[in-house]
């Protein structure tokens, strides 16, 4: 597996290498902050998406820490043979003073948020069964039935719900797309 430095890419890009970086995280990780000229390509529609790549640029797979990306590579591996990891992903970037793109407010993904909100709902209801009246194990049940629907059809009603809240809507900042970290 070839990796790359932050500094590396860096020199690459500014000497103007034609490169096509794929950022394998959820769009709302991307849009929450992206390595400038990214494409988002989440990890579980790669495999499928490979014609979306250009045949005659070398590939850098980005994701938040190298982990998705490393994933990503093995998985592609087969079929491209000028692939690349960039080393610590997004973070390492901006940990190097370099400029990412935010189009989002949201530092946390839709699924993490639902994660968490999940997480907190079962815990709630159980403990509130336990301590207070049975029948507040119904509301576990509940997201508990809502996420095995959610992973049966890939349609989660409290990703949706999240989606509109205010903090996940698209925003630019007032200085223009690039900010520092």
């Amino acid at each position: 597996m070839e990796k790359i430095a932050v500094e590396s890419l860096a020199k690459r890009l500014e000497s103007g290498d034609r490169l096509q970086l794929i950022d394998v995280r959820s769009p709302g990780e991307f849009a929450a902050g992206h390595i400038p000229g990214a494409v988002n390509m989440p990890m579980e529609e790669v495999e499928a998406r490979v014609l979306d790549m250009h045949g005659h640029d070398p590939v850098v797979l980005v994701c938040q820490s190298g982990n998705r990306a490393c994933m990503t590579f093995d998985v592609l591996s087969a079929q491209r043979d000028d692939l690349m990891v960039l080393e610590g992903g997004t973070s390492a970037w901006q940990q190097a003073g370099r400029s990412v793109i935010r189009t989002s407010r949201a530092r946390w993904s839709l699924e993490r948020q639902v994660r968490l909100a999940a997480g907190l709902l079962v815990l709630i209801g159980s403990l509130l069964a336990v301590l207070a009246a049975p029948g507040w194990v119904y509301l576990a049940m509940f997201v508990g039935a809502g996420l095995t629907f959610a992973g049966l059809t890939n349609i989660c009603g409290m990703a949706s719900l999240f989606a509109i809240m205010p903090w996940n809507r698209p925003a630019v900042p007032a200085s223009g797309r690039e900010v520092k970290a």
